[in-house]
């Protein structure tokens, strides 16, 4: 009797909370929500963020809040909302640096990308740009390779997983010699391109497409497999240095544990944003390709794009630290 006591109040229980969850999603949400951007006020995370927040606000009635929370390749960010509540007010606007290639590259991770959110939607892909100065003597991409090899160690800047990886294939697949300069993020290193102060970055599209039409940055090429739609005069790097790529990711994220009902609302209403076409062209300007997944393929895309970005660390001969 004891036991069909214990299983019966069971029972009630689950009766109770499916009807329960559902009603706090109904009731989602009820106060301001903060999404964390792991990357500097101004880099393509940023923007895509500041963008589908603005949106979420007007659709939700309620405060969204960017907050930028940069260093350590995007940990300190991510680290931050893998440890808050699971209650859907602190997100995260994760890439594919904090999510898959930090696994690599730094040593004591203090989260677990594939265990510890909740993936909410994969927003945007892009890539990067081989930038240099204006007055840089190689004007495209076979006299870029022809400057380096004569000019060993020249300097480059990264901010990120995926510029720090690019930076590798430089010399992994093209068999060049640079010095790999670390920043806070990849506008600090687009910065100092722009001033002398290095050589050479990979900047993400949101920061080399305004500067590049605005003539103080020159492009070299692109870090996408083949030409970008977003930038159709830029060959491929690996038409010089075979292999050689890194697509980028930008996605929403929750901490594990977030209720689902509240997940799929978010999901809901981030898709129905990027699937707007003055969306697609707001964030065409911005640099970025709308590119959504729904929360279960995205959490299965990010455990495969933890493997592949191992793998590109290791070819690019990158130790973690």
């Amino acid at each position: 009797m004891k036991l069909r006591s214990i299983v019966l109040a069971g029972f009630v229980f689950l009766g109770l909370a499916a009807p329960q969850a559902a009603a706090a999603a109904d009731d989602y949400p009820q106060r301001q929500i903060k999404i964390i951007v792991p990357f500097p006020a101004g880099a393509g995370p940023d923007q895509v963020a500041r963008l589908l927040g603005q949106h979420l606000q007007e659709a939700f009635g309620q405060t969204v809040v960017i907050e930028n929370r940069a260093g350590a390749l995007g940990s300190i960010g991510a680290q931050e909302v893998a440890r808050a509540a699971p209650d859907g007010y602190t997100l995260l606007m994760g890439t594919n640096t904090t999510q898959a290639a930090n696994v690599a590259m730094l040593k004591n991770l203090a989260y677990d990308p594939a265990k510890d959110f909740a993936p909410i939607i994969r927003t945007t892909t892009t890539a990067m740009v081989l930038v240099v100065k204006p007055d840089f003597p190689a004007k495209n991409l076979a006299e870029f390779m022809d400057y380096a090899r004569a000019h060993p160690n020249m300097t480059a800047g990264y901010g990120s997983g995926a510029s720090q990886i690019s930076i590798g294939q430089l010399q992994s697949r093209g068999g060049l010699s640079v010095i790999a300069a670390s920043y806070r993020g990849v506008p600090q290193a687009v910065t100092d391109v722009m001033g002398g102060a290095i050589n050479l970055a990979f900047a993400d599209f949101s920061l080399a497409i305004p500067q590049m039409k605005g003539g103080t940055l020159r492009g070299i090429g692109v870090t996408s497999p083949a030409r970008n739609e977003l930038t159709p005069d830029l060959p491929p790097l690996s038409e010089a240095m075979p292999g050689f790529e890194a697509t980028i990711w930008y996605g929403l994220l929750a901490p594990v544990g977030t209720p689902a009902p509240v997940v799929n609302k978010l999901y809901t209403e981030s898709e129905k944003f990027l699937t707007m076409p003055s969306t697609r062209e707001k964030l065409a300007s911005v640099g970025v390709i709308v590119s959504p997944m729904g929360p279960d393929e995205f959490g299965t895309f990010i455990r495969s794009e933890i493997a592949r970005w191992t793998a590109e660390c290791k070819a690019a001969g990158i130790e973690p630290q």
